[in-house]
């Protein structure tokens, strides 16, 4: 299965104004190995068929965030579709829509599935 390519800068992303607020997850960004957990996350879409899958680790950067503000999977897609501090977080363009409700609980049920989501003892 291919991936969206979400990370395309549109016009609409050069015209956002930069202030503080929208740089609060920055540090904590750029502190997280996201190479190695891409290459994780990498192998879990395997079809050739359907339509493209948004990326492993954009759905997984969504699962932190939904962690870190206590948010259903409704509440989560609302946040995205309004917050620009969580779209930089998680590299997805204005120009791009956001993973529904629907998404977001398969992906998760994806990671139970694969067992990605247990702590293993080389992150402990």
């Amino acid at each position: 299965m291919s991936w969206k390519n979400t990370q395309q800068s549109s016009l609409a992303n050069a015209l956002v104004i930069e202030y503080k607020s929208l740089s609060e997850l920055d540090d904590v960004h750029n502190i997280i190995n996201w190479n190695e957990i891409g290459q994780t996350l990498s192998s879990l879409y395997s079809s050739a068929h359907g339509a493209p899958a948004y990326p492993p680790l954009m759905m997984f950067k969504i699962l932190i965030l939904q962690a870190w503000y206590n948010l259903s999977d409704e509440a989560l897609e609302k946040q995205i579709a309004r917050d620009l501090m969580f779209r930089r977080f998680i590299d997805l363009s204005l120009c791009e829509s956001v993973p529904d409700h629907s998404s977001i609980w398969r992906f998760r049920q994806l990671l139970n599935t694969e067992n990605l989501l247990e702590p293993t003892e080389t992150n402990l």
